[in-house]
């Protein structure tokens, strides 16, 4: 079994709570198991997963979402 990983990932343009919905299932369609947390007022996206860092921005990028530094 992998290591759990906590990713804090900075987001752009996630504005309701139909971006939080779109990221959060692009993260749990790559780890079912994932743990999402999504402050949409600062953007973070919080993730306790198996996936790597880049993973994980991978599938928000994917959403359309800009994954900031």
């Amino acid at each position: 079994m992998s290591d759990i990983n906590t990713h804090q990932i900075l987001v752009k343009g996630m504005s309701c709570q139909h971006c939080v919905k779109a990221v959060t299932q692009a993260l749990l369609a790559l780890d079912g198991q994932a743990q999402v947390s999504i402050d949409l007022p600062s953007g973070e996206v919080r993730v306790q997963t198996t996936l790597s860092r880049d993973a994980a921005a991978g599938a928000i990028l994917e959403e359309g979402y800009e994954v900031l530094a």
